[in-house]
């Protein structure tokens, strides 16, 4: 695309100006949850007692009880009918990083020739959509179709436009689960069993622990023009090529800043219809890179936020089209700029009160603060390599360690104030210890209030940093299911708070008063998890030294990492908490691993193609013009003026030419390590052999193209540069 198009594209969205959004007439809290058939439409559209029994399955857990399926999908229905529905899907997450569904109509035959609208309780509770065009890793044969979706009553359905969606589990014939959600849903049981057990001690009134998710997603968004005219963009979702422009994130100006008009339309848009779905979206702002920005909620409930979070990104693309904007979700989309994660604030929550809260009031709630950080730490310590594994993907391994995002290493930071205390209770002759609230900061300026400092800082580089109540776990890819992340962090929770209360238990058999037997346990565990805590600079050197030493998985290879899943320890984990069998984690990895391949296949396609039918002609053609100008002065000019006139285009045409080669013969070699690692048959070498030899292809070839960019004229170049694209107008 020459120049003069590629600013045609850029000034015709400009001309069109933000997308003016209508905002509604109502507060938000009037129309919050609109489309949500939440416990308010219950109590309105069902029996009492079909509505009491609908809040103790959502409320405590209850089993739910098939026999008022009818009722329920009676209210249902007439709730979405008068909303215009006309049709329903069952929407579930299988193993795509995304989510499915297949919409039917409501209608039936009436026996008289006409039809009628029917939604009964078989059809709201189960389906069975096909399954063998969804990835199972082995679970179920090709020829083996059938499947089952079953209704999540945990998380209320809801409308999108004229269709009833019902969140599901997704399930094969034989019960192996082939989502996200069944594993997730039992490893939140998993920690509900085992932080209950504990937080007892503590409290005895505890009834249920919950696990909480606060997830913060960070995207770009580009011109829908430009993202059109960029062929990688479209098919990979990130820039395979592009020089740095002049101008990026150096300055520190986008950050907080000013919002852009059309941006601030569209999420104003956003905001509307994620509010009406239930989507407790409080916070906006730019991010650190240009056109790069942030939503973040409320914390949920993890089951219902991580439903939330895939409907936000649905929504996000959604409407961003309707912007001129395409959103871009890919976790590195350009390079020499942040990267976008999706952090997730993870806590645990009681019936009573947040079991990472602090300071408590009294000496038995210091040591329940104690204890629940100091076991949460032992199961990123146990797992740090498994824990990598569940944020690790083809598009993440580009993030990691660059610009900000946390390093392939999984440690923890405390902050001053809580790594104080462990060491403390380590130490510590008595029994006797605090933890530090926020403490008063009183600035020299009268007109200004006193300022209420947390009693920890934060660390920008730490893949697992505790922030005040909670554990951040900021290495989660933007693009990436929450659940998986989740649901290996509670399951490891849950199994190092299993063993904690197994040992202080055989403890207090023995004749230990309860809170020295807890005591004893803790100072046990403080000096085993100490490896897994690191305060400093995670981008250093000297960490990464220092991380081996300690025995942290410092693996970079996603291949290599996704072998954690099978790790003996690992297996035991998953199968000692019911959330996962052997089966079902070999499963995984196997799709894990094609997953992979697949992804750095297309991406060689691609770039392979834009390299040989898109730039070496270009470059081609230009580099004939500059010829043909060197014949023509010589043919002008003597031959000292012609060599001195010409010495600039001579030196260009040789640098292209050195470029040209190195692209041309290492595309060529790039295609045929594709096609070695095609012919092997093992999913994980296969996938090893394209992170080896396939992928540092692309990044040796791409430094030549950039280097033409350069060099080339900009009216000739054929696709859109990052000056371009990576600014809003």
């Amino acid at each position: 695309m020459a120049a003069r198009l590629r600013f045609k594209v850029v000034d015709e969205a400009f001309k069109r100006g933000p997308m003016y959004v209508e905002m509604p007439k109502e507060r938000p809290s009037e129309y919050f949850a609109k489309y949500v058939f939440n416990k308010q439409k219950m109590y309105k559209y069902l029996p009492v007692d079909v509505y009491n029994k609908m809040c103790d399955v959502i409320d405590n857990g209850a089993p739910f009880d098939r026999t008022i399926a009818d009722a329920v999908a009676e209210g249902i229905k007439k709730w979405a009918i008068e909303n215009g529905v006309t049709h329903y899907t069952h929407w579930f997450q299988p193993l795509t990083e995304g989510t499915a569904q297949k919409h039917d109509g409501f209608v039936v035959h009436d026996g008289k020739g006409g039809m009628m609208e029917e939604f009964d309780g078989k059809l709201l509770v189960q389906q069975e959509p096909d399954a063998s065009s969804f990835p199972s890793g082995g679970l179920r044969s090709t020829f083996e179709a059938r499947g089952y979706s079953a209704w999540d009553p945990t998380s209320p359905v809801f409308i999108i436009g004229d269709t009833l969606m019902i969140p599901t589990i997704f399930i094969s014939y034989t019960g192996e689960a082939l989502d996200y959600k069944v594993p997730l849903k039992k490893s939140l049981h998993a920690v509900d069993k085992a932080a209950t057990a504990v937080a007892q001690y503590f409290n005895p009134d505890v009834k249920k622990v919950f696990s909480n998710l606060g997830w913060e997603q960070e995207y770009f968004l580009v011109d829908e023009s430009l993202y059109a005219a960029r062929p990688d963009l479209v098919m990979t979702g990130r820039t395979l090529m592009g020089h740095d422009s002049a101008k990026n994130q150096q300055m520190d100006d986008h950050y907080f800043g000013s919002i852009p008009a059309r941006v601030e339309e569209f999420m104003k848009d956003i905001e509307i219809h994620a509010l009406e779905l239930g989507i407790p979206c409080k916070t906006r702002h730019n991010e650190v890179a240009p056109n790069q920005f942030e939503f973040a909620p409320i914390f949920e409930e993890t089951n219902l936020a991580v439903d939330h979070n895939m409907l936000m990104m649905s929504l996000m693309k959604r409407v961003a089209r309707k912007h001129g904007f395409r959103c871009l979700l890919h976790e590195k989309p350009f390079k020499g700029v942040n990267g976008s994660g999706k952090h997730n604030n993870w806590s645990l929550a009681t019936d009573t009160g947040i079991l990472l809260h602090a300071p408590g009031k009294t000496q038995m709630d210091n040591l329940r603060f104690t204890t629940f950080v100091v076991e949460t730490l032992k199961a990123v310590y146990d797992h740090n390599g498994l824990l990598k594994a569940s944020i690790m993907s083809a598009t993440n391994a580009h993030r990691l360690g660059a610009n900000e995002a946390p390093p392939a290493i999984i440690s923890s930071f405390l902050g001053k104030t809580v790594t104080d205390l462990l060491e403390h209770v380590e130490k510590a002759d008595d029994d006797a210890f605090s933890v530090a609230g926020k403490t008063a900061f009183k600035l020299d300026l009268p007109s200004l209030p006193e300022l209420l400092i947390d009693n920890t800082d934060r660390n920008r580089t730490s893949p697992f940093a505790f922030t005040g109540n909670r554990f951040e776990f900021r290495a989660v890819g933007a693009e990436a299911n929450c659940a998986s992340a989740m649901l290996t962090l509670n399951s490891a929770v849950a199994e190092a708070l299993i063993d904690f209360k197994n040992r202080v238990d055989a403890l207090i058999e023995k004749g230990e008063k309860k809170e020295a037997a807890i005591l004893k346990v803790v100072r046990e565990d403080i000096k085993y998890i100490k490896p897994v805590i690191f305060n400093g600079n995670g981008y250093s050197e000297e960490w990464k030294e220092e991380a081996t030493r300690r025995g942290l998985d410092c693996e970079i290879s996603a291949p290599i990492v996704f072998d954690n899943y099978l790790k003996e320890s690992t297996v035991s984990m998953f199968e000692k908490t019911n959330v996962m069998t052997k089966f079902e984690l070999q499963a995984r990895n196997e799709i894990k691993w094609e997953t992979y391949t697949k992804k750095i296949q297309i991406e060689s396609r691609i770039f392979g193609d834009l390299c040989l039918n898109h730039i070496i002609p270009v470059v081609t053609k230009y580099q004939a013009m500059l010829i043909d100008n060197v014949h023509k002065v010589q043919a002008v000019f003597s031959a000292e003026k012609a060599q001195k006139i010409s010495k600039e285009n001579l030196i260009m045409i040789e640098r292209m030419s050195e470029h040209e080669s190195f692209i041309i013969e290492n595309v060529d070699k790039m295609i045929e390590a594709r096609k070695v690692a095609n012919r092997i048959e093992s999913e994980r070498e296969k996938a090893v052999a394209y992170h080896d030899t396939v992928a540092p292809l692309i990044e040796e070839i791409r430094y030549h193209v950039d280097q033409l960019e350069t060099i080339v004229d900009d009216e000739a170049w054929p696709l859109p540069k990052y000056r371009e694209l990576l600014f809003i107008r």
